[in-house]
């Protein structure tokens, strides 16, 4: 069926609507002399009387079921598949420990002591540990963020995961044409994908999107965009997503303790994904991409303030993270769940939920709400991590236990928060312990600015294997870690 559909992708609308007419062609001759009456050896002459007294019904029934194979054929959306991923992994001397980042504090002399104090006091109850990235300008002697840091940061990562990607599918720069790239901070001009563009040298009909103040959901939601653009197509395509952070310029050097935080917790990290709706690769693809939701939730003004960008008192720019930022990320993660669990959860699952509402309002309200168990339609979760309260806060919300938010709090202590990216890194961790086994269903979970609640939901296609590539590969038998 696979190499069906692919010939038929390879055909123009012309070329299908002059096959189609050969074939009814053929078949009506064919038709028409099976009821000649040079045909009386081929059928039972009673069958042939009965045909031939309806012979255009027989023929309207004939076309009708052709148009409707052709019409199907050409309309189903095609399936999404997901060959391979890259995540990149800077060098060992990029490394950030407390002492790292204690030295950089008070060297550059940009922050009073009570900032130091509130960050150091930050850094150790992030959950982060002593192996996470941070960008160059950070072991420089000036202590400056400059543009060109930025540039360096995003290239470097970009172009190492998408080189190591390339080399694992075997597929050439030349063939993809529809890139996208996502950087929730950082929107240079000529953009990120022209930067691409411009390195591999692209061709020039390949279609390109930048996201970019999109947050830490932005990975998810190019992905999202990609297996849209993906269906919808009746050519096979391949679509490049890289998705990145640049954090140079957004390293906040003031004293607003609500902009402090984000020095704390974010750190350097890149995912490249190649993804593809030609059937023909899903002997080699990882993934295939089920379904995805996008909840919005910009209109409360709580919400659309949660993560916000502004300047401090001084004038200084930077991202704060409002007080009631887990509240706000609580109450987004139900009204999410509660469109998502028709489309994932299992009926038995649903009937338990709805009889449980309906319990509680007879009741007037006063049993504890219930929360579907999504462990009974998900084998694995890659929720966002965003920072250990974030973790926290999601597994007393949806009761999961630790051995589900283990990958997320095992991520956030070797990486740190890598932004959109995050979700990539936590799929290499199942990959690296060799969890995921083909036909398990996989939910990527992600937060953003905005507030947004992004989600996808795959189904393996293989048994996951440590790759040579895997940013897990030399630290994997520590983890997970007794403490966090």
């Amino acid at each position: 069926m696979g190499s069906k559909t692919r010939l038929l992708s390879l055909l123009t609308p012309i070329q299908l609507l002059q096959a189609f007419f050969c074939i009814l062609l053929a078949l009506t001759l064919a038709l028409h002399a099976i009821l000649s009456s040079t045909s009386t050896l081929l059928l039972d002459h009673n069958i042939r009387l009965v045909l031939s007294q309806h012979r255009i019904a027989l023929f309207s029934l004939l076309w009708c079921t052709l148009v409707a194979l052709l019409a199907y054929l050409s309309t189903r959306p095609r399936p999404v598949l997901l060959l391979d991923y890259a995540c990149f992994l800077p060098d060992k001397d990029r490394k950030c420990s407390y002492e790292t980042c204690e030295y950089f504090v008070r060297r550059s002399r940009r922050y009073n002591d009570v900032s130091e104090q509130f960050m150091s006091g930050i850094y150790h109850k992030s959950g982060l540990g002593d192996e996470t990235y941070v960008p160059s300008f950070i072991f420089q002697n000036d202590y400056e963020a400059k543009l060109q840091s930025a540039l360096e940061e995003a290239e470097e990562g970009m172009t190492a995961a998408v080189d190591a990607l390339l080399a694992k599918t075997d597929v050439p720069a030349s063939a993809i044409d529809l890139l996208i790239a996502t950087c929730g901070m950082f929107a240079p001009c000529p953009s990120l994908t022209s930067l691409l563009v411009h390195h591999y040298r692209l061709p020039e009909s390949t279609t390109t999107y930048n996201l970019s103040g999109m947050g830490c959901s932005s990975g998810v939601g190019a992905i999202d965009l990609a297996a849209r653009v993906l269906k919808s197509s009746r050519k096979v395509r391949y679509a490049l997503v890289v998705i990145t952070e640049s954090i140079s310029l957004n390293w906040y050097f003031g004293d607003n303790r609500s902009m402090l935080v984000t020095n704390c917790i974010f750190r350097v990290g890149t995912a490249a994904v190649l993804i593809t709706n030609d059937p023909a690769k899903r002997g080699v693809a990882k993934m295939e991409f089920l379904h995805s939701l996008r909840t919005h939730h910009g209109a409360d003004d709580a919400s659309y303030r949660a993560a916000y960008q502004e300047e401090d008192d001084a004038g200084t720019v930077g991202v704060a993270l409002k007080k009631d930022l887990i509240r706000v990320a609580g109450q987004g993660l139900r009204a999410h769940i509660r469109l998502l669990a028709p489309k994932a959860l299992p009926w038995v699952q649903l009937i338990q939920y709805a009889y449980h509402v309906v319990r509680g309002w007879l009741r007037k309200g006063d049993q504890k709400q219930k929360v579907p168990d999504f462990t009974t339609a998900f084998e694995h979760m890659c929720m966002h991590t965003g920072g250990k309260a974030v973790i926290e806060s999601v597994g007393r919300l949806m009761q999961l236990d630790d051995s589900v938010t283990e990958p997320a709090r095992m991520c956030l202590h070797r990486f740190g928060n890598t932004s959109s990216s995050l979700v990539f890194y936590e799929l290499a961790y199942f990959d690296a312990k060799g969890r995921i086994k083909s036909g398990d269903k996989i939910w990527m979970l992600a937060f953003g600015t905005g507030f947004k609640v992004c989600s996808l939901v795959w189904r393996a296609l293989r048994d996951s294997v440590m790759e040579p590539d895997n940013p897990w590969k030399d630290c994997i038998h520590r983890y997970p870690m007794k403490t966090w």
